[in-house]
Formats: structure tokens, sequence, C-alpha cells
């Protein structure tokens, strides 16, 4: 028999492990259990107990909490009510509101474009929405009926900028500056959610008018930044961002239950915003928005920075692509090197978020943060959304955490922290 050289059989086994390797990466979420996942069974159940003395001691209603290790979900679990009026109990499938969940997925649609050469990160945004020249940064405010003076911006606000929370422009309602609340509400900018008659072009000029916090790329600012890409995604592509999200996103992943404004087939399986009022959980009422805006209203409104719902499972998709380097079921949404670029620190120092550094999409632990314990390895991408939503990504372990609550006006929920600490202690290989 003859035998093959050595050589032919080295090229033979690289090869075969580049194909494997292929196959790992464009795999696609599949449910098994947890020793396929590398992760302890017994652990995990303490996920159950935290969960369940959390709803006992009301500081959640209900949860749904999701943990895949390996592309294998060992973990999908739901808890408590959906809604605290009829007592309609939470299920694996419940639709929630992800609110700042949403910029990450605007963040990728972006980078879609950028990849496609439609523009350069640190093109002035200007250049494609020409009502931000000149931009101003706010100096004084006379309160009393909210006059002000502003000087001059010397930087030009970049799409780097927005993508990472340094324009200086600021967020309206939720907005830590009371001058910038004032003069946003004045203006009639719309943030976050709205059933009113309103396009997100409409908001964003009205925002392009407007003062900044400080000059574009002095610090971190959390801004409607993402609802200016949202509108800038719209003014490149051509296309309305549900659209653009619809055909290059969610129809390639399989989210079919990530939407802005539900259809009506599945508007029963949104979870009810909550609130604890005389030791009962009841339905947030309406303030500056209603609760109802994924089901009702004029439905015109797409917020790039906070409009989406989705469910735990479809989010964890989105998720895995990003694990899988830009690919998820054979389908390429982003280069490896992309990712990779999204996934880097970028702007430095600036950053004052809860944990390590930002990129082009998420926070990130850096070796400072992962040496705090809890918080996975340095890479770990992670955010949240306004209504109590959680979920952290581990490149290194291969390893995603999502929690889904709806709440609101609570202050006693460690339900996050908790979740996270727990997952990555059940790492079992």
């Amino acid at each position: 028999m003859k035998r093959l050289p050595l050589f032919t059989i080295i090229l033979f086994s690289i090869f075969t492990a580049a194909a494997q390797q292929s196959a790992e990466v464009v795999s696609q979420l599949r449910y098994g259990n947890a020793a396929e996942a590398g992760l302890s069974a017994e652990r995990l159940e303490r996920v159950d107990r935290m969960i369940e003395e959390a709803i006992e001691e009301d500081e959640i209603p209900g949860a749904v909490a999701f943990i895949a290790r390996n592309g294998v979900i060992a973990y999908h679990k739901a808890f408590g009510t959906a809604n605290p009026e009829t007592g309609e109990p939470m299920e694996r499938d419940a639709i929630f509101r992800i609110a700042s969940q949403t910029k990450a997925i605007t963040a990728t649609a972006v980078m879609m474009l950028w990849e496609e050469g439609r523009f350069r990160l640190d093109d002035p945004i200007e250049k494609y929405i020409t009502e931000f020249e000149n931009m101003e940064v706010l100096d004084s405010l006379v309160a009393s009926d909210t006059t002000y003076t502003a000087v001059p911006a010397k930087n030009k606000i970049t799409i780097r900028h927005l993508l990472t929370h340094t324009s200086g422009l600021g967020y309206g309602q939720i907005d830590a500056d009371e001058r910038i609340k004032m003069i946003y509400h004045k203006a009639g900018v719309t943030d976050l959610f709205t059933t009113e008659d309103v396009t997100i072009e409409e908001s964003v000029l009205a925002l392009a008018d407007l003062p900044l916090h400080h000059e574009p790329g002095e610090k971190f600012t959390y801004s409607e930044g993402l609802d200016v890409l949202g509108y800038f995604v719209e003014v490149i592509s051509g296309m309305p961002l549900d659209r653009f999200f619809r055909e290059r996103i969610f129809d390639p992943l399989g989210m079919d239950d990530t939407w802005f404004y539900l259809p009506e087939e599945k508007q029963d399986r949104l979870v009810r915003i909550q609130t604890l009022a005389n030791d009962q959980w009841e339905n947030y009422p309406t303030t500056f928005y209603d609760p109802d805006y994924p089901v009702k209203g004029a439905k015109r409104f797409f917020s790039g920075g906070a409009g989406l719902s989705s469910t735990a499972e479809d989010y964890a998709r989105f998720l895995q692509m990003y694990l899988n380097k830009g690919t998820y079921n054979g389908q390429r949404l982003l280069s490896r090197v992309t990712v990779d670029f999204i996934l880097s620190n970028q702007i430095a120092e600036l950053f004052d978020g809860v944990a390590g550094n930002y990129g082009l999409a998420f926070g990130q632990t850096d070796r400072k943060t992962s040496l705090k314990g809890g918080w996975g390895s340095e890479g770990t991408f992670y955010w949240g959304g306004y209504f109590n939503t959680q979920y952290f990504a581990d490149p290194q372990e291969e390893l995603i955490g999502i929690i889904m609550k709806q709440t609101q006006a609570i202050d006693t929920d460690d339900t996050g922290w908790k979740f996270m600490q727990l997952t990555f202690s059940a790492i079992d290989d």
C-alpha cells in the first residue's frame, strides 16, 4: 500500500481543521443539556432559586432567563407573571420591550453599510444630514423661560462619535442635566418611544437645532446618537429602518419575534410593564410615553436607540452572530475583521459606564474589570435596556446570558448582577 507523503498528510489535516472550524462558526443555536454545553446542571439550579426568591421578595414580578454555551441552549426558563391584572404566567417566548438593547442592532446596521464603503467612521455626520452643520455647545440657561446661550462647537460630530456616545448630544427626559431636559422638551424632541404620529427623521432634525453638552469627542455622554444613526441608516440605504432591520438582520438571523411594532398575532405575548405600589404589582401608568407603544398609536417612530421589542431567544441569535465572528446559520452579516474592530476599545478612558470600556456597539469588560470577578473574561460584551433587561456574551467562553424583565420605578432588583455571577459560576469543563 502506497503511503502518503508527510507534507500531504499535514496539508490534509490543516484543511480538515479549517473546515471543522468553519462549520462551527456558521452553526446556529440548538437546545441541549447542561453537560453538552460544558455547564453544571446542579449549579444552574442556583439561577432558579435566585429568581424564585426575587419574586417571593417582590424584587421582580417575573422573568425569562436564557443561557447558551458553545452554541447549546442549556437553560431557558420563565418565572412569575407577565400581567398583574390577569395573573397570566410568564412564558419562555414572552416578548419584552428591549429599549437600549436596540442600540447594538442599529450599530450593526451602520457597520454593515460601512463594510459596503458607503462612508468613513470619521466623516462628519453633517456630510449626510446637513442639519448638523454649525453645532453649538450649551453655555448657560435661563430656567424661567428656557432661553439659553451657546458657543460654536470647535469640532464636528462624526459617525464614530455617535456610535460611542461621545458626540455631546443629550437624552432629553432621561438626561442627567436638567438644562438639556428642558431644552429638548421645549423643542419637541421625541425621547425613546411614542404613540404619536412622528417619524425618527422629524425628531432627529429637531435635535440638530439644539446645543450640545460638550465638545464632540471630549467625553462619554449617553445620548440619542443611535437615534441619529437610525435615521442615517435610512438616508444611506434608502430604506425605512424597520425594513432594513427586517431584510438585512432579522430575517437572516431568524429573529421572527423582533419588531418595532408587533404584528397583531404576536401582541398577546407582550409582557406588561409593572411597578410595585402598596406591596402589589400593577401596570405602569402613562408618563412621558405610553407603555403600550409597541401595539398602538401611529406606529411610525423607528427609534434606533430604544424602539424594539424582542424575545430572549431572538436576541441570543443576534449575540451568537457576534460570537461566530459575523455569521449565523450560514448567513454572514459582518466580516470577522469588522467584528473584532467593533469589539475593540474605541474611546480609551472616556467611558464612565458600569465597567470596562466601550467599542462601537457594546460595553466591554477590560482586564481590570474581569479581575473583579463576576464579569466574565476580558472582552465580555454587555448592555441592557430601560425596562430592566440585561445581556452579556463572553467570546472566550462562548457563553451567552440574557435575563428579561419589564419593570419601572423600582430600586430593589439585584437579579441582573446575580444572574451574571451565577451563570459564570456554572461553567463546568
